[in-house]
């Protein structure tokens, strides 16, 4: 794997891995990635603000949750598709909180009204405040993740409060084909350390950034989503992970990512049955 980020590097190297630091390419022993696997647990409990709506993700529960993230958005008053704002963060919150068949929240859309450099905690403010239920985002940074679980923590009381009932959980995304970019591999620490639930979400493109047969794919999916596990062991035994996938293939027509087609499906039904055979809980993507 390419690991972009020092500090991540030295994680590995100090697990034996063998790390060619001029590349940023760092090497995993399997005994090391599949004492990960051990440890990271297969039951995971994902708290709602209000405690009714907590869900436990573990072998044989099925939950579901919004799409993200929506780049445009259609004003349910006015019928403009429009480039969404912190308010738009907000509403979808409200519908989601409202829909009893959707168990969890992620961030639907993005807000383009703020500072993006301070956009996840603009956000944060928006969905943390309008549901009573779990809630999923991608965190930034491990400045802003740290921000974050700040606020997510004042909301129960205190940081304390918030490692025994975490209301939040974040997604970071490995970059296709086999790179932990920066701000993935401090997300996943972040996560770690903050006793929170990290979703380790590959989004590979058959054909474009991984193999052009869905098996091939699978193999650069999981290679990827299992680095960012063993980053997130390493940094502490134990730290709940989810083994995320929006994997499909690729539009050859357009060179974008085909979310309803066959191929996701196939791809989504293979990757929840690797995530049981590593004793996982899992999230795919769909449409």
């Amino acid at each position: 794997m390419f690991v972009e980020d020092e500090e991540a590097r030295d994680v590995f190297a100090g697990a034996g891995a063998t790390v060619d630091a001029e590349k940023g390419v760092v090497r995993i022993p399997p005994h090391v990635v599949e004492q990960a696997i051990r440890t990271a647990p297969s039951k995971v409990v994902l708290a709602g603000r209000n405690p009714k709506n907590d869900i436990v993700l573990e072998a044989g529960r099925v939950g579901f949750t919004n799409f993200g993230e929506g780049v445009q958005i259609v004003d349910p008053y006015t019928g403009e598709l429009k480039v969404p704002t912190k308010q738009d963060v907000a509403d979808t919150a409200k519908v989601v909180d409202y829909l009893p068949n959707v168990d969890v929240y992620e961030r639907a859309v993005a807000a383009h009204d703020v500072s993006q450099a301070s956009a996840p905690l603009h956000q944060a403010e928006a969905w943390m405040t309008n549901t009573s239920k779990h809630g999923f985002m991608g965190s930034g940074n491990a400045y802003l993740s740290g921000r974050l679980l700040d606020m997510a923590g004042a909301i129960l009381g205190g940081r304390d409060k918030l490692r025994a009932r975490p209301i939040i959980s974040f997604i970071t995304c490995p970059v296709s084909p086999l790179k932990l970019v920066r701000d993935t591999c401090e997300i996943i620490m972040a996560a770690a350390r903050g006793h929170v639930a990290v979703n380790i979400l590959s989004m590979a493109m058959g054909g474009g950034s991984s193999p052009v047969t869905l098996a091939g794919t699978l193999v650069t999916h999981n290679a990827e989503v299992l680095a960012g596990l063993t980053l997130s062991q390493l940094t502490r035994r134990g730290a709940a992970v989810i083994y995320g996938s929006s994997t499909t293939a690729m539009d050859l027509r357009l060179a974008s990512a085909s979310v309803g087609s066959p191929e996701c499906a196939l791809i989504s039904a293979a990757v929840a049955q690797i995530a049981r055979f590593y004793l996982l809980p899992s999230w795919v993507a769909g449409a």
